[in-house]
């Protein structure tokens, strides 16, 4: 029975397509400290939109090695409803955020929309591989095909993270009168006296190196500190309530060095997590800036 089913090389090549598609949207999909997707709804809208993707990887081929080139076109639609995912998620998120104590900020959400509709053809991409494979050789062909996109679907993944563009340490958080400070960089002014004693009891301040002049010029966009903020806040809370503007966590430039101050007031007072939470904060696509890669930057000759 074996034997007969792997003589028939084009269902060997679609089964082989859709457990290397959908096996990469279940890699691809995991909940995490930021509580996205939600489980178990939100689990089950992307694996069942997984599950479609793979099918219509897996099918592709057989269909193109048949002479059916209208197989083409199913591509092209779900490359319109992927898109509408990434609308579906890029609504969903903005509205949800309202509602955060410390929001993520636009430029996170569109990252995370993105990501949702980009990890869809990467399992395409893999049912594809893993069904071209089993077409062409032999199904353990395929199934080597299907890990090798798999591990290739699991790069395309991880972007970068704070971590690998500044150095993080951490630093003390003085108050002089009204004025608060991270460092040798101002943040704001505290009215309130009881504010002032909150923050010198539960304030955390971390400094961002830049480690380089491109690395300097993504953590001064406004999107990417908001996301530092908000994943800070996620991992280690935050000791504030609606309507207490003086206990928000703050980021603010030194415009001379283009060193980031961080001030959070996380639940537990704990740098060491702080610093280990903020080298892990995603490096948004939005905000990454290559200014030494111009022919008029910096390093450049006349």
């Amino acid at each position: 029975m074996i034997a007969q089913f792997l003589s028939q090389k084009e269902t060997v090549g679609i089964v082989m397509g859709l457990f290397f598609g959908i096996a990469a949207r279940v890699y691809l999909l995991r909940t995490d400290y930021r509580q996205y997707p939600t489980y178990p709804h939100g689990k089950i809208i992307h694996m069942s939109l997984g599950v479609i993707a793979a099918a219509l990887g897996a099918v592709a081929v057989p269909a193109l090695f048949d002479k059916n080139y209208t197989a083409v076109t199913f591509l092209t639609v779900a490359a319109q409803q992927f898109r509408d995912v990434r609308n579906m998620e890029r609504q969903s998120l903005t509205q949800v955020d309202q509602m955060e104590l410390v929001r993520r900020g636009a430029s996170y959400i569109e990252g995370i929309a993105m990501v949702f509709e980009g990890r869809n053809y990467l399992v395409i991409f893999t049912s594809m591989m893993a069904s071209l494979f089993s077409l062409l050789f032999a199904w353990y062909w395929g199934a080597a095909a299907g890990l090798a996109a798999l591990f290739i679907s699991v790069f395309f993944m991880t972007g970068k993270n704070m971590n690998q563009i500044v150095d993080i340490q951490t630093t003390d958080v003085r108050l002089e009168g009204p004025n608060l400070y991270v460092g040798n960089i101002y943040i704001m002014n505290v009215g309130l006296e009881s504010d002032r004693e909150l923050i010198a009891k539960q304030a955390i301040g971390l400094l961002a190196v830049p480690k380089g002049p491109d690395a300097r010029v993504t953590i001064a966009n406004l999107g990417q500190r908001q996301a530092i903020l908000h994943d800070l806040s996620t991992v280690l809370g935050v000791y504030r309530d609606s309507g207490e503007p003086a206990l928000m966590p703050m980021a603010k430039l030194d415009l001379n060095s283009g060193t980031l101050g961080i001030l959070v007031l996380p639940q537990i007072k704990d740098a060491a997590k702080a610093v280990a939470a903020l080298k892990r904060v995603p490096v948004l696509e939005s905000a990454v800036r290559m200014p030494t890669e111009s022919a008029a930057g910096p390093h450049k000759e006349a």
